[in-house]
């Protein structure tokens, strides 16, 4: 699982709470990834830099000049949607996203006004799968 100069890119925008989580738990599982913060805000930027991000850039023109640069992304679902997040997640941001070719790994949230066809769980479960989809992607890459 030692893919190299692997870049995670996290987006998150509000206070940074999922961001945080999930930027904790990629330091703490895979270790050797390059996670990269991406705020919409100051406050979403500097709580995953907290959580151990190796680095970090906040508002719209970072997260389009970043996401065409990673290979996975990953948020909350909202990141998706344009004026998502009380508006901070601005059309160009959403574009740049989803317009990326990383491979996207969203949390799912009923804050922004989308469902996710299934069996709904608390957040922790919808951020271990995540990063458990990813450690699954990287070794799949090694093999």
């Amino acid at each position: 699982m030692e893919k190299k100069n692997c870049v995670i890119l996290v987006v998150d925008g509000q206070g940074g709470g999922v961001g945080r989580a999930l930027t904790a738990r990629l330091r703490e599982q895979l270790p050797q990834v390059h996670i990269r913060a991406v705020g919409a805000n100051s406050a979403a930027t500097e709580a995953m830099l907290k959580a151990g991000a190796d680095e970090g850039a906040t508002g719209e023109n970072a997260v389009v000049f970043n996401a065409p640069r990673a290979d996975f992304i990953v948020g909350p679902v909202a990141i998706l949607m344009p004026n998502a997040l009380l508006g901070e997640i601005t059309p160009r941001m959403a574009e740049a996203v989803g317009s990326s070719e990383a491979m996207k790994v969203v949390v799912p949230s009923n804050r922004c006004g989308i469902r996710i066809a299934g069996e709904e769980q608390p957040l922790r479960r919808y951020l271990d799968s995540c990063v458990e989809l990813i450690r699954r992607e990287l070794e799949r890459e090694e093999a």
